[in-house]
């Protein structure tokens, strides 16, 4: 099919609904444009060319609101949500740019919580299409140029950005931001940005920018240092998150929400939140440091924030991350998919009371899985799948993988006949169904 020809036929408005003209143009992105998710390292550009041409050529958007970089191996979503949150729910227009998406394609740019319009996406490829067919830009590059011209014309306040790989070299890097953010580091996307933690450090350390603050979230004693040497350098005034002191307050039973508080010039301030699960307490101290520094900025209602907090999940559509989605039997899933997301989620399904765990679990094939393999409970039955995306690792290769590190299970074509496999196996009182693995296995099951 000539996707081409496709898209070129919405001049004439030739669709007969803006659902088939909106199926069209991600049919032409997703197959005219390289794109990481589905072709791997392939599709990465090292350089930011495309993109401060796109900039350019759209009028520099980017630069007629504020923005806030944040950057890491693990958490970087959930902080850009909670802080998008926070700030919305003080009254600014917040433009929010994540990746990648679950179900819709627009998941990846919001204003205060809603979907950039089915329209906005088909009549900005539309008419920029020459511009798109001689720049040929990423589907990664493409979508940050949109994001940018999106939050321009919708006249937000300021707009939180998420690096999508790195940081140095990732095409969100052309903002000059009043605030970056640096949540962890750990081993994942070693080909493309380093095989130790100090180099995988040093392209995070990319967004780092002259005199702009730095939130540094976890201190390592192999990374802190290059965090440190660079915002010297840069004379970027830097703050570590993990030296914040956010205290736990009362334990809500009902498994849903925690309660927090923390001091602040010689204030106490306390909220209650639904972000919950085995790394979120890590994320609440860097995203609420974040604020902080903020705050120090540009000054905001704090008590109202916090009073707001536990709205935060709903105003910005966060979803995804440790999250139970069905109660009988419980299915709980996380998008965690390195050796630092996917430990994090052994340590958290420790707290659970269950009599049998069953583990519904797929990769992308150009991941490296001996650490993560190693770590998987092996008292568990396993679902072994394969996402539907190109770079889904088989699910019976995946299988006997993990039988070598003892891991037992069956293998399916697909992730929903594994879950189903492991509703009708489960029970349904007692057993629990972790679901997980991959972003695009999670982004089958919601």
């Amino acid at each position: 099919m000539d996707f081409g020809k496709m898209i070129g036929s919405m001049e004439e408005k030739n669709f007969n609904s803006l659902e088939e003209a909106y199926q069209a143009t991600l049919a032409y992105l997703f197959s005219r444009l390289p794109m990481y998710q589905r072709q791997g390292a392939s599709a990465y550009k090292k350089d930011l060319t495309n993109t401060l041409a796109l900039c350019a050529y759209l009028g520099q958007p980017q630069e007629k609101y504020k923005t806030i970089h944040i950057a890491g191996t693990n958490g970087k979503g959930t902080v850009s949500h909670l802080l998008a949150g926070m700030l919305q729910s003080c009254g600014f227009r917040v433009g929010l740019y994540t990746s990648p998406h679950y179900k819709d394609f627009r998941e990846r740019i919001k204003v205060d919580g809603q979907l950039a319009p089915k329209e906005f996406v088909v009549d900005f490829v539309q008419q920029h299409r020459d511009f798109i067919e001689s720049c040929q830009p990423s589907f990664f590059e493409l979508t940050v140029g949109m994001a940018f011209d999106y939050f321009a014309k919708e006249d937000v306040d300021i707009a939180v950005i998420e690096v999508g790989l790195g940081g140095r070299l990732d095409s969100t890097n052309v903002i000059t931001p009043m605030l970056s953010v640096i949540t962890n580091i750990s081993f994942d996307h070693m080909d493309m940005l380093g095989d130790t933690l100090e180099k995988i450090a040093g392209e995070k350390a990319g967004i780092i920018k002259p005199s702009i603050p730095v939130v540094i979230g976890e201190y390592h004693p192999e990374t802190f240092p290059v965090f440190e040497s660079v915002a010297l350098e840069r004379q970027a005034p830097m703050t570590l998150a993990e030296n914040f002191e956010l205290k736990s307050g009362e334990v809500f039973s009902d498994g849903i929400t925690d309660a927090y508080s923390f001091d602040y010039e010689g204030r106490e301030y306390s909220f209650e939140t639904d972000f919950i699960g085995p790394f979120q307490e890590k994320n609440l101290r860097t995203a609420i440091q974040s604020l902080l520094t903020f705050h120090e900025l540009n000054p905001i209602p704090l008590k109202r924030v916090m009073e707001n907090f536990l709205q935060i999940r709903n105003l910005v559509k966060y979803q995804g991350r440790w999250q139970m989605i069905r109660s009988s039997p419980r299915v709980l899933v996380d998008s965690g998919h390195n050796e630092g997301g996917i430990r994090i989620v052994v340590e958290g399904l420790k707290r659970y009371d269950f009599q049998r765990l069953h583990m519904v679990v797929g990769f992308v094939q150009d991941k490296d899985l001996t650490n993560i393999l190693k770590i998987l409970p092996t008292n568990a039955t396993y679902y072994f799948v394969k996402a539907d995306i190109p770079r889904g690792l088989d699910a019976g290769k995946l299988q006997d993988l993990g039988t070598s590190y003892g891991l037992h299970g069956e293998a399916f074509g697909t992730v929903s006949e594994g879950l189903r496999a492991a509703i009708e196996t489960a029970d349904s009182e007692n057993d629990l169904i972790f679901v997980g693995g991959s972003i695009f296995v999670v982004a089958e099951v919601l």
